[in-house]
């Protein structure tokens, strides 16, 4: 269903790197936005001028970008409801708060951070909801005066109501309100002249004629405070939708231990944009159907904010993986080679300047068994440096085998005397090795693929050896011939 007067935005606070719930709130309203032909709206809510970086703002557009999302209003883009940085905004949203107080829907607020704290600290001691007590509406004429006078700093805060409910049909959540006695009176601006998230917000919002809000359920609490400003200001209020937060493997809170690294974090460890924005996709919402792969055009061809579940979807690092390592493996040779060669590089793996054809087929190796790219050095790193170590349980099994050295010199031996020494000219050495020995193909081929790699795993062992080549192969079985020997 088309809807070209859908508006929704998403506004990021360059705070901190785009993390993943906020990448998936970001994909959701651009999904949306592209489903209906309507309009999504990119700004940085950067009015917290202490923690704001332009680094952070670069960091947000490139990971957006990355995903490759596009937005039709913005940074970089321009568009007819700018600026969409609210560090531009200060004098409109001046203009708001001070249109409030006038009406004395907003007063002067002269307390400081230590009164505040402290008065907070008596209440949760009597235990009582802590909340603003309205020390400064009632004020005298010559207090405020006196205030005034001494130059004490002052905020502006909101005056709630005293009775009834603020409320609203959320899209997720259906029915939703909150009793306006247990609200407190607001923050609009800040004793430093900035807005406060609650109003800067709103009018953002309004000025950018958003028609539909569609944003993470840890911030509803201040909706019903949003809402007050609307009905103040005689605006028409958009709807909501609130979508419930990502969670840990364990239903907790997400955290950096879980996985809630910046977008551009997973974007460094090897994974591919497609995988990322899958796997976010399918965080909380569901096309009606029981797909999982799917591309960025068939999610937004059934996206819909009913298929989001009313529930926090868990985060499933195993799941983000498997669906990355599916990906990796729909990439062309050409392409996997160009991804991961940077990851190979940075390892330090290129220092001997081997040959693109080698490299190539390195990785052509290895391309089914990677579930990112970020592994791929360390699945393939033998291919390039002679390995330093064996893996322990490897070692323990195939190493401390009796008549093990003299395995991997009859190893040795039998393919340094091969002249062809091809895939198949080595699978036809190995298994006549076994056969002359009388014993079965497995045990020659582990001891032989941990004597060589240092793995007990990894691509077919005749493939490996004929790439590395006869020399290395027979001097590495000869170095582990001499250290079995030693245990």
């Amino acid at each position: 269903m088309t809807s070209p007067d859908l508006r929704v935005r998403m506004a990021p606070s360059p705070t901190g790197l785009l993390h993943i719930g906020t990448a998936r709130t970001t994909l959701y309203n651009w999904l949306l936005a592209r489903h209906s032909g309507g309009t999504f709206v990119l700004r940085i809510e950067d009015s917290d001028q202490s923690r704001s970086r332009p680094e952070h703002t670069a960091n947000i557009l490139d990971a957006i970008r990355w995903m490759g999302l596009d937005w039709d209003e913005g940074p970089e883009v321009g568009g007819p409801c700018g600026p969409y940085f609210q560090s531009q905004k200060r004098p409109r949203y001046q203009e708001v708060a001070q249109a409030l107080a006038a009406r004395e829907l907003a007063y002067r607020c002269y307390c400081t951070p230590e009164e505040l704290a402290a008065r907070r600290k008596e209440m949760e001691k009597a235990g009582q909801a802590p909340k603003y007590d309205r020390r400064c509406l009632q004020l005298t004429e010559e207090e405020r005066a006196r205030f005034e006078a001494e130059g004490r700093p002052h905020a502006l805060r909101f005056r709630v109501p005293d009775e009834g409910t603020v409320g609203w049909a959320d899209r997720i959540r259906g029915e939703v309100s909150f009793e306006n006695r247990l609200l407190d009176d607001f923050v609009l601006v800040k004793a430093d002249g900035f807005p406060t998230y609650l109003l800067a917000v709103v009018v953002d919002d309004y000025d950018m004629r958003i028609t539909l809000i569609l944003r993470g359920d840890d911030i509803i609490s201040a909706t019903p405070r949003q809402l007050h400003i609307y009905a103040a200001m005689g605006w028409e209020t958009p709807e909501f939708a609130h979508v419930p937060m990502i969670l840990a493997p364990d239903r907790s809170k997400l955290s950096k231990r879980h996985g809630a690294t910046g977008l551009t974090e997973y974007r460094d460890m090897g994974y591919l944009p497609e995988a990322i924005v899958n796997f976010i996709a399918l965080l909380g919402w569901a096309p009606g159907d029981d797909r999982e792969i799917m591309t960025r055009e068939e999610m937004t061809e059934a996206f819909t904010i009913e298929g989001i579940g009313k529930s926090g979807a868990a985060f499933d690092l195993e799941k983000l993986n498997w669906m990355n390592g599916y990906y990796l493996r729909q990439l062309t040779l050409e392409q996997f080679v160009e991804k991961a060669r940077p990851f190979l590089g940075k390892a330090g793996l290129l220092a001997d300047n081997p040959s693109d054809e080698y490299v190539t087929r390195v990785l052509k190796l290895e391309q089914e068994r990677a579930k990112t790219l970020g592994e791929v050095p360390g699945l393939v790193e033998f291919f390039f440096r002679e390995p330093e170590s064996y893996e322990e349980k490897g070692a323990a099994k195939w190493f401390r085998r009796e008549g093990a050295a003299e395995l991997l010199k009859a190893a040795r031996e039998t393919l340094a005397g091969l002249d062809d020494f091809s895939h198949g000219g080595i699978e036809t050495a190995i298994r006549g090795l076994a056969e002359v020995r009388g014993e079965k193909v497995g045990p020659i081929i582990h001891t032989t693929r941990l004597a060589v790699t240092g793995l007990t795993a990894g691509p077919g062992l005749f493939e490996l050896l004929a790439l590395l080549g006869k020399e290395r192969v027979t001097a590495r079985l000869q170095r582990a011939e001499e250290y079995v020997a030693s245990l």
